[in-house]
C-alpha cells in the first residue's frame, strides 16, 4: 500500500541517497537543505522514498491537476532506463504526492534569450511533459519538512531485454521559498548534457513486467448549438461515438499502439495569440492523448512531424521503441474525408523517424514523411546528427521536400547548422539556417518559409558570493541576419538585421529582472503586399492602380522591461513591457508600440488556483500618432481542486482587435484598397473584432487513461462594420468523454 509513510521494512535496508548540491542558479555549492532519497525494487517495481527536510513554515505545497506543481515544492526523479546520457523518463512529485511527469530529450535547443523569453536561464533543457505515465505516489507534510512515497511499476517503463541492468538515474529538488534547484549528483552548468551527469542503478536483476497489454475504450458525446433561420438558436445533437486505444508491449523496449475514432481530447481550447510579425505562422501544440504518447520518439530539429496536421483521424496506429541502438518511431493515420481539398480523397500519413545512438551523448537520425490525397501527394525526407563534446556541440541537419499535385512535382531543401558552448561563465550559440521559398511539409510545421537565417547569441554568467543579493548576473548579446532565401543563395544583402543586447538578473530569493535594447532594421517585403493597390490621380481626371511601394528600409529602437517574482505562498506573478520604435506591418511604416504581457497566479487555498494572463499591444502612426492597430486580450483560468482526483476548471477569455482604415502611411497617404480574390478592389477599412468564450469543465481522472469530463464551451463574436456591435453568442457545445483503462494482468 502506497501511504506516504515509510516505516514498512524495506526501507530500512533501501540504497541511501544524500549529499546533495545546488545546481541553479549556481553550481558547486552545498544545498542548503538536507535531502534523503530511499531507493529499492522488487520483481515488478521501483520504489523510492522520499524525505525534504526544511524549515517550519517554509514548504509550498498544494492539491492541483496533473502536471501543475512547478509552483510548489518539487522532487524530480531523472530515469535513464537505456543508460544513453540521451533521454531520461520523469516522475516528479509535490510534497502531497500529486504527480507531474514526462520525458526529457537533449536536442540542444537553446535556452534563454527572446523579448518574452524568461528573464533568467536555467542549465539545462525542460522536459515535455506531454506523456502520462501510470504509478503511484502519496505524500504529506511533516513537523520536519515532508515526506513522499513513490511506486513505478515497470509495465510503465521501456528498457533493454537484458539479464542485469545499469539505469542512470539523478534527483533533482525544487525549493520555492529560496527558488533553488539541488541535485543529487553533483552537476556541473559547464555541460552540453545535464543526463551525462546522473549517477546509476547497478545491478538490477529479475525485472518482471509480465503481459503488458492496455485497453482503453471510449465513448464520447456532443451537442452543438447555432443560430438557425430567423436567429433562433438551435441545437445538433450528434450521436454517441465509440472509440479507443490499444497498447501492447511486444518487448520491454518496442511498443506497438493503435486508435480507433480517437478522441476530440480538447477539453481546454487553445489560448487566442498573435504573432509579432504576420508572416511566421502561430504554433498550437499537440494535446490529443494517443499522440502524445511516445511524442519524443517523433521528435526532429525544425519540427518536420507536426501531428495536429493528422486533425480528424479515422484510425492510426505506430510503433515506438528502442532496438539495437536505434530509437525507432513509426506512424500511419487516416484522415477524414472532409479534411481533403476536394472533401471526397482520404489523406493517409505515413511517418518514420529512426535515430542511432553514437558514442556516449551523440545521435545520427533520419526523418520520412508521406501524405498522399488523391493523385497528390507531398513526401520529405531528411537527415539530422548531434555531436557533443564536454561543453561542445554541433548539430546539423538536411532535408528535401517532393511535392505533386495536377500542376507539376517540385522538390525543394531545408537545411540547418549550429553549434553551441554551454559554459558556466560563457555560453555561445551559432546557428545558420535555410528553408526554400518552395519547400513544403505537409506532415510538419513550417512557421516561415523563404528564409535563411545566421546568428549568434553570446552570454556572460557572473555568479553571487553564497547569500549575496545577487545570484547570477547574465549580460548577452544577441545578432541575426534574415534573408530572403533566393538572396542568400545568390549572396545578396540580408533583407532584416537585428542587434539585441540582453540582460538578465536573479536576485536573492528568486526575484527575476531583465532589461534589453532592441536595434533592428527590416527591408520592404514585397509577397506580404502582394494583394495591397493604391488607386493613383492621374493627369486628365484618370485614376491608375498601382502596386503598394513600401519604404526600402525600417529601423526599429526597442526596449524591453521584464520583473519576475519568487513563487510566494500565496501569489507569483511576472511582468514583460516592450516599448519604442517598431514595425507597422499593416502599412509597412514605423510605429510606436507599447506592448504588455502580465501573468499572475494566486493561491488562496490549498485547492483553489486562479491564474491570468493580460496580452496588450497598439501601434501608433509616427507621422501623427494615430492608432492604426491594437489588441487587447486577457484570459482568466480557474480551477478548484476537490481531491487528487476531482477537479472544477473554469476558463473565460475576452479578445479585442482593433485596426485603423490603412492608408500609405508616410509616403503618399492615399487609401489603400485590397484586391479580393475576384479581381475586384476594397478599401481595408477600419474594423474592430471581438471574441468571447467561456468553457466549464467536471474532470475525474483517477489514473491516465481513465477519465471522466463533462463540460460545455460558449463562443461569442462582436464584429464592426458588418454585425453586431454587443457581444453575441456564435457557437457553443456540451460535451461528455468517459474512458477506462484496462491493463491486462
Amino acid at each position: 500500500m502506497v501511504d506516504g509513510v515509510l516505516d514498512e521494512p524495506e526501507w530500512r535496508n533501501a540504497a541511501l541517497l544524500t549529499g546533495f548540491s545546488q545546481f541553479f542558479p549556481n553550481d558547486d555549492v552545498a544545498a542548503q537543505d538536507s535531502t534523503e532519497v530511499l531507493v529499492w525494487y522488487s520483481s515488478t517495481a521501483l520504489h523510492v522514498g522520499l524525505r525534504a527536510h526544511a524549515a517550519p513554515g517554509t514548504v509550498r505545497a498544494t492539491l492541483a491537476d496533473r502536471d501543475r506543481i512547478t509552483q510548489d515544492d518539487n522532487v524530480q526523479l531523472f530515469l535513464g532506463t537505456y543508460n544513453d546520457s540521451r533521454q531520461a523518463l520523469v516522475f516528479a512529485v509535490n510534497p502531497f504526492g500529486i504527480q507531474s511527469d514526462g520525458v526529457l530529450t537533449e536536442t540542444g535547443a537553446a535556452t534563454g534569450g527572446g523579448v518574452f523569453g524568461s528573464t533568467t536561464t536555467r542549465a539545462r533543457e525542460a522536459t515535455d511533459l506531454a506523456p502520462d505515465y501510470v504509478w503511484r505516489s502519496k505524500g504529506r507534510l511533516t513537523p520536519y519538512g515532508y515526506e513522499v512515497e513513490i511506486v513505478i511499476p515497470f509495465k510503465s517503463l521501456r528498457y533493454r531485454n537484458a539479464d542485469v541492468h545499469t539505469w542512470q538515474l539523478n534527483v533533482v529538488r525544487t525549493v520555492q521559498v529560496s527558488g533553488h534547484e539541488q541535485t543529487w549528483t553533483p552537476a556541473k552548468r559547464a555541460s552540453a548534457s545535464f543526463l551525462a551527469q546522473s549517477g546509476t542503478l547497478a545491478g538490477l536483476r529479475d525485472l518482471q513486467r509480465g503481459v503488458t497489454v492496455d485497453l482503453i475504450p471510449t465513448i464520447t458525446s456532443s451537442t452543438f448549438g447555432s443560430a438557425g433561420a430567423a436567429s433562433r438558436w438551435s441545437y445538433n445533437a450528434e450521436r454517441p461515438e465509440i472509440g479507443g486505444s490499444a497498447r501492447w508491449g511486444i518487448t520491454s523496449n518496442l511498443t506497438l499502439s493503435g486508435t480507433a475514432n480517437p478522441d476530440f481530447s480538447q477539453v481546454e481550447a487553445d489560448a487566442t495569440q498573435f504573432s509579432p510579425d504576420p508572416r511566421i505562422a502561430v504554433f498550437f501544440a499537440e494535446r490529443r492523448p494517443f499522440f502524445l504518447e511516445s511524442q519524443e520518439q517523433f521528435t526532429v530539429p525544425n519540427r518536420l512531424i507536426y501531428t495536429r496536421r493528422i486533425s480528424q483521424p479515422v484510425f492510426a496506429t505506430k510503433l515506438t521503441g528502442k532496438q539495437r541502438g536505434f530509437d525507432i518511431g513509426v506512424l500511419a493515420a487516416a484522415d477524414r474525408r472532409e479534411t481533403s481539398a476536394n472533401g471526397q480523397d482520404m489523406p493517409l500519413f505515413g511517418i518514420v523517424r529512426l535515430q542511432r545512438d553514437l558514442g556516449k551523448q551523440s545521435r545520427v537520425g533520419m526523418v520520412y514523411t508521406d501524405r498522399s490525397e488523391g493523385g497528390s501527394w507531398n513526401r520529405v525526407i531528411g537527415v539530422d546528427g548531434r555531436l557533443v563534446r564536454g561543453v561542445y556541440s554541433v548539430q546539423a541537419q538536411a532535408a528535401r521536400s517532393f511535392t505533386r499535385t495536377a500542376a507539376g512535382t517540385t522538390a525543394a531543401p531545408l537545411w540547418d547548422l549550429s553549434g553551441v558552448r554551454n559554459g558556466r561563465a560563457f555560453y555561445a550559440r551559432y546557428v545558420l539556417n535555410g528553408i526554400s521559398r518552395n519547400f513544403d511539409a505537409q506532415s510538419g510545421f513550417i512557421a516561415r518559409p523563404g528564409i535563411a537565417n545566421l546568428s549568434a547569441t553570446h552570454r556572460w554568467n557572473f555568479f553571487g558570493a553564497n547569500g549575496a543579493l545577487v545570484e547570477v548576473f547574465s549580460p548577452e548579446v544577441y545578432m541575426l541576419g534574415r534573408f530572403q532565401y533566393a538572396d542568400f543563395v545568390n549572396r545578396r544583402p540580408a533583407q532584416d538585421a537585428q542587434l539585441h543586447l540582453r540582460t538578465n538578473t536573479r536576485l536573492r530569493g528568486g526575484w527575476q529582472i531583465g532589461a534589453q535594447w532592441l536595434r533592428e532594421e527590416f527591408g520592404f517585403d514585397r509577397d506580404l503586399y502582394t494583394n495591397y493597390r493604391l488607386l493613383q490621380p492621374g493627369a486628365g481626371g484618370r485614376v491608375d492602380t498601382v502596386a503598394y511601394t513600401g519604404t526600402p528600409r525600417l529601423p526599429n529602437f526597442d526596449w524591453v522591461t521584464s520583473v519576475g517574482t519568487p513563487e510566494f505562498k500565496r501569489f507569483s506573478a511576472q511582468t514583460v513591457y516592450v516599448w519604442g520604435q517598431d514595425e507597422n506591418f499593416p502599412e509597412w511604416s514605423s510605429a510606436d508600440v507599447a506592448i504588455l504581457n502580465q501573468s499572475l497566479t494566486l493561491r488562496p487555498t490549498e485547492q483553489l488556483r486562479v491564474s491570468g494572463t493580460w496580452a496588450y499591444e497598439t501601434f501608433r502612426r509616427k507621422t501623427d500618432g494615430s492608432l492604426v492597430l491594437s489588441r487587447n486580450t486577457p484570459r482568466l483560468r480557474a480551477e478548484y481542486q476537490v481531491n487528487r482526483q476531482i477537479f472544477v476548471r473554469v476558463i473565460g477569455e475576452h479578445s479585442v482587435v482593433k485596426q485603423d482604415s490603412l492608408r500609405d502611411d508616410s509616403r503618399t497617404e492615399l487609401p489603400v484598397y485590397l484586391r479580393q480574390a475576384d479581381g475586384t478592389l476594397r478599401r481595408a477599412a477600419a474594423f474592430r473584432r471581438t471574441r468571447a468564450r467561456l468553457d466549464v469543465l467536471f474532470s475525474y481522472l483517477p489514473s491516465p487513461g481513465t477519465v471522466v469530463y463533462v463540460g460545455y464551451g460558449d463562443q461569442l463574436r462582436a464584429d464592426e462594420p458588418g454585425g453586431s456591435r454587443t457581444l453575441r453568442r456564435s457557437a457553443d457545445v456540451f460535451f461528455a468523454k468517459v474512458s477506462y483503462l484496462f491493463r491486462l494482468q
